[in-house]
């Protein structure tokens, strides 16, 4: 007997699209972006098609039928099967128990990261942040966007938890950075020490000397 292939990130957000309600995969693409869905499984409207070919494939939906808008091109409406939703709850039992390590990338960067010196380190570091909170005010965004349109929480809760990490991963960076530059985490950047002591001199000989001169002189 061939085993059963678990459901891709696509799939399972097809087949949760599905259970909502029947409709064809360029629907399922907008209300993806809508609620900020795009952001946790990379979507398309070309992958999104595919997806759903191959879960009808596997008897995990069915075509309804076909509708044209205008002089757009005819689109496909799918619903799910009994089948999809015991495939789909599965699924996302196994996902919610069983943590999986998703190999990010950023974790990597950060273990290399001594290879910079410790400076250029926090400058780049300095950049995400400026990144990662432009993304958590898009987040906002579209959080407001769905909450006036009345969609209910549960169907976007997941911006609600993508804020959350981000927020987390803003903090732990800053608390880094702060650590590096006083010292308290120590780096393969000998010279660092020796440079942010004599900035702090040359800061203080500035400020002796600006103090001491007068406008007369």
């Amino acid at each position: 007997m061939r085993a059963t292939k678990p459901l891709g990130k696509l799939g399972v957000g097809a087949l949760g699209f599905l259970i909502e309600r029947p409709m064809h995969p360029y629907e399922m693409y907008q209300l993806a972006v809508q609620r900020g869905e795009d952001r946790v499984v990379k979507a398309s409207p070309g992958s999104l098609y595919r997806a759903v070919y191959s879960l009808e494939a596997e008897g995990l939906v069915r075509a309804t039928g076909t509708d044209r808008d205008g002089a757009r091109p005819e689109r496909t409406t799918f619903e799910i099967t009994e089948a999809g939703r015991d495939r789909l709850v599965d699924r996302i039992v196994d996902m919610l128990r069983t943590p999986i390590n998703e190999f990010p990338e950023f974790a990597l960067a950060i273990s290399e990261a001594h290879n910079l010196q410790v400076g250029q380190a926090c400058d780049l570091l300095r950049e995400r942040v400026v990144a990662l909170r432009a993304q958590l005010d898009e987040l906002d965004e579209i959080k407001r966007g769905v909450a006036e349109r009345g969609v209910p929480r549960i169907y976007w809760i997941n911006a609600d938890y993508t804020s959350a990490m981000t927020t987390a991963e803003i903090r732990w960076i800053e608390t880094t950075v702060a650590e590096l530059e006083s010292g308290e985490l120590p780096w393969h950047d000998p010279g660092w020490k020796a440079r942010k002591q004599a900035q702090h001199l040359a800061a203080q000989q500035h400020h002796h000397t600006t103090s001491v001169t007068t406008p007369g002189q």
